[in-house]
């Protein structure tokens, strides 16, 4: 990209904005270092530490969603000596007057979409008491079928935001749709 390119995207997210952004392919060393970044950002801002520590677990959360599921990748090679898969998506970090709003998106196939979709929205007609129920009896009952972790991530989302998630799908071709959701702390 050419020097006015960048930054004019550089203006649309301060216009918008965002605090931190990052795109690309994500390991857990990019997720710890881009981590350590944000919380350096937000004690210079004198944020109060319970959303420092929400905004970071809603970070984390969004970003190990973005290793473990999202369908756009580099599949491992032959090679043992080579790390196993990289996947890419988008993350940002912003603030607005009612908090910090952390974004993220990635692409995932399309057969997921309505599964996801009705899972988050059962997420996000949950009060907080609910929340907490749904934490525990999760971790109890262990990880679903189509989950590679715990299966709490999106309850933990939903838990540390201040408002009600919001996601939405967008078709991207036969196979694919892009996953964004948004939690506002």
């Amino acid at each position: 990209m050419l020097a006015k390119d960048l930054y004019g995207l550089r203006a649309m997210m301060q216009q918008n904005d965002v605090i931190f952004a990052y795109s690309g392919y994500v390991t857990e060393q990019v997720l710890s270092g881009v981590g350590e970044a944000i919380k350096q950002k937000m004690t210079i801002e004198d944020a109060d530490r319970k959303t420092m520590r929400s905004v970071f677990a809603v970070f984390v959360e969004q970003m190990q969603n973005i290793i473990r599921y999202s369908a756009e990748k580099i599949p491992p090679g032959t090679d043992p000596n080579k790390p196993l898969e990289l996947r890419y998506g988008v993350l940002t970090v912003g603030q607005e007057a009612s908090g910090y709003i952390v974004h993220a998106g990635n692409f995932i196939e399309k057969p997921d979409t309505a599964r996801l979709k009705s899972r988050l929205e059962a997420i996000r007609a949950m009060s907080k008491e609910e929340l907490k129920a749904a934490y525990k009896a999760q971790l109890k009952a262990g990880p679903d079928e189509y989950s590679k972790g715990a299966g709490i991530g999106f309850i933990e989302i939903a838990r540390r935001a201040s408002e009600p998630i919001d996601f939405d799908f967008a078709d991207v071709d036969a196979n694919h749709a892009f996953f964004a959701l948004r939690a506002c702390i």
